[in-house]
């Protein structure tokens, strides 16, 4: 398989802060890597050093067999960027300004094809300065895409867009995927890292504190529990022998977290509700989310 990034104990001061602290990940060709992590976390200056923008002050990059640093203009033609803000001539009209920016690749995307991939079709001869903050959201990303690119980084792309907005965008990730396009996303939004990306890092204060698919990280890091409401003068002893686990009691409801067990305990459990004829009122199973992961990967750090 083709690595299109090789990252190796990637470091970055400021004074005395150390944003990316001893960083190592690779990312294959075809794949979306995804960053995630709080504000601060060092998401944003990992990617600027991938793109060649800031100069590490320990380790290496390799992004498409090349040291960002030393990017030349061929290197940079099968590179596209969405980056987090950007400054445009709010005079010119969006097709204007992306007709510009079309100009500087070899093999661009046709302007009118990348406007409808965005949603801007109707917006075309709009003058930027009148977006929305959304709408320039979408300029952005029409931007980071117009050239074709073989790699393309997305830095917080979906900030801004409405709930519809932001599933159009997954289908244009889907779309530029089918097309054999390497990605790297940083987003704050749990659901949309799960739904595109095939592999995630999650950092915390500079460190990656945890690396795999969400399948594996949720499994990995979270539990999945057991939930009911305490039937009345009902021992929690007695639902322990009942259950063969150790339920926890908060407020009239016990709960049990479970690894291997779920189809055991939750069979023992209902066996005995049935065999005595209890009640086990709102019992659910609640599996693990991303978002459970990130908070429990980012907080066992501090």
């Amino acid at each position: 398989m083709t690595t299109v990034i090789e990252v190796n104990n990637l470091t970055r001061r400021f004074g005395r802060l150390t944003a990316v602290d001893d960083v190592s990940f690779s990312v294959n060709e075809g794949e979306i890597f995804g960053l995630l992590g709080e504000n601060g976390a060092g998401k944003t200056t990992t990617i600027e050093m991938l793109e060649g923008f800031q100069k590490p002050d320990k380790g290496s990059v390799i992004v498409l067999g090349e040291n960002p640093r030393h990017g030349h203009r061929e290197w940079r033609d099968r590179i596209g960027l969405v980056l987090q803000e950007s400054d445009f001539d709010p005079l010119h009209s969006v097709k204007e300004t992306l007709t510009l920016f079309a100009s500087f690749f070899s093999h661009p995307r046709d302007v009118d094809e990348t406007l409808e991939m965005v949603g801007l079709t109707d917006k075309a001869k709009e003058r930027v300065g009148r977006l929305s903050g959304g709408q320039k959201r979408r300029v952005d990303v029409a931007l980071g895409i117009v050239g074709r690119p073989q790699l393309l980084f997305l830095d917080e792309p979906t900030t801004g867009f409405d709930p519809v907005a932001r599933r159009e965008f997954w289908q244009v990730i889907d779309d530029l995927r089918t097309t054999g396009t390497s990605m790297v996303l940083t987003t704050h939004y749990m659901e949309e890292a799960e739904r595109l990306c095939d592999r995630l890092a999650i950092m915390a204060q500079g460190q990656i504190v945890a690396e795999g698919t969400s399948s594996a990280l949720i499994s990995a890091f979270g539990a999945t529990t057991i939930r009911f409401e305490v039937p009345r003068d009902v021992e929690m002893s007695t639902l322990c022998a009942a259950a063969g686990a150790h339920f926890i009691r908060r407020d009239n409801v016990a709960t049990v977290l479970l690894g291997d067990e779920l189809e055991g305990v939750l069979f023992r459990l209902l066996t005995w509700s049935q065999s005595t004829g209890t009640a086990l009122r709102h019992l659910e199973v609640v599996r693990p989310t991303l978002n459970d992961v990130f908070l429990g990967a980012t907080r066992s750090d501090e």
